[in-house]
């Protein structure tokens, strides 16, 4: 079991970017086969009753534990969370506008692409910038001929999206059990959420109603969710990592009428 962790940096570190230094990147071996992963969350209050950087809490633990499971043949880096990023619902914090974005990905990439690397992963836990991490990976694609993917957390079944997600619950007890704290209950984050006057945006985010799953149940319910998601999350991995390197590196071939 991986215990609760408050640490502000939960990685891999055999897989985690910053940990390497300018001559094992000047020395690196193939990296148009190394994957680099981008994680992107945002803070919001999803009304699970847990804090802002929950996306983020999330996304860490499912990355870290599916980096502690891939084959040695499985090459990655992952690069530190991409915090600020779209917030459409008046209960996200230190969003940025659509192009902003955009274009904080696309600065960020071209950085990945300056160090030799060109097969990126956008993997995101925001319900709010699933357009925007298709959109900025299209464009790369194009612009730079980079061979882009990306996976939403909701692929791993954990939605955060307010009307449309079947895994809220399972969300909230998951976060119970990687903070180790019990989240407030439906009628405490209600009184919460009125106090900071956080109004209905365009999808309302609710707090769940009743009781939810105590942290001695969590423990075990939320091992349990973290290792299938986190299996769920390696596979994907390996799929990707078995993709061929794209021809003529990335560029695109014009379209010629007969």
């Amino acid at each position: 079991m991986l215990p609760p962790s408050t640490s502000l940096c939960i990685v891999d570190d055999s897989t985690f970017w910053p940990w390497n230094r300018w001559p094992e990147f000047a020395r690196w071996s193939n990296p148009d086969r190394c994957l680099i992963v981008i994680p992107i969350a945002g803070f919001a209050d999803w009304g699970l009753g847990h804090p802002l950087d929950s996306e983020e809490v999330v996304l860490s633990h499912l990355m870290r534990a599916a980096s502690l499971q891939k084959p040695r043949e499985l090459q990655m880096l992952v690069l530190p969370v991409l915090r600020f990023v779209v917030g459409s619902d008046p209960g996200c914090c230190f969003t940025l506008k659509a192009p902003e974005a955009h274009a904080f990905i696309s600065e960020v990439v071209a950085s990945v692409e300056s160090a030799g690397f060109r097969r990126v992963l956008l993997l995101n836990a925001s319900p709010w910038n699933e357009e925007v991490c298709d959109v900025a990976a299209r464009d790369l694609r194009i612009a730079r001929g980079l061979q882009m993917f990306c996976v939403n957390l909701a692929a791993l079944n954990l939605d955060f999206h307010p009307s449309r997600s079947e895994s809220r619950r399972n969300l909230q007890t998951l976060l119970t059990f990687l903070l180790g704290e019990e989240p407030l209950s439906g009628d405490a984050a209600k009184s919460f959420a009125a106090n900071r006057g956080i109004a209905a945006g365009p999808e309302e985010v609710n707090p769940i109603e009743g009781n939810p799953v105590s942290l001695a149940d969590a423990q075990e319910e939320g091992e349990a969710l973290l290792n299938s998601c986190g299996a769920r999350l390696l596979s994907l991995l390996i799929e990707i990592h078995a993709r061929a390197p794209l021809p003529n590196k990335g560029a695109l071939t014009a379209m010629v009428s007969l």
